[in-house]
């Protein structure tokens, strides 16, 4: 895997959390599963940051260790590879509680790396 650069990484994870939360605002389940766009876009979303968060240097990810890494890292190939078998219910639940503690922990890492 090609080293990248660190901040671009960070700010495109920043902008499809940016661009889900926008989508996801006053949504529910029912309407994440019954509006094809919404959905699509969202997964597009989650596998954009799940790519970029396979070049983030695992000594920077230790330092978010709340984070499940592995998990963010491989949701993407879920997504891609067996769509027809992920649950509506599980996606939203990543957006719902899994997105905002990541979002804190890019906000972080974007702080460090803007010192040094």
């Amino acid at each position: 895997m090609a080293v990248r650069r660190l901040e671009p990484i960070l700010a495109e994870i920043m902008e499809a959390l940016d661009g889900i939360a926008a989508a996801a605002v006053g949504k529910t389940l029912d309407d994440f599963n019954s509006d094809w766009l919404l959905r699509h876009g969202i997964e597009r979303g989650i596998e954009i940051i799940s790519e970029a968060a396979r070049h983030i240097p695992d000594d920077l990810a230790a330092l978010a260790s709340e984070i499940p890494w592995k998990q963010v890292r491989g949701i993407g190939n879920i997504l891609r590879h067996e769509y027809h078998k992920t649950s509506g219910a599980i996606v939203w639940a990543v957006v719902t509680d899994s997105l905002p503690p990541l979002r804190r922990a890019i906000e972080r890492m974007l702080e460090a790396s803007q010192r040094q």
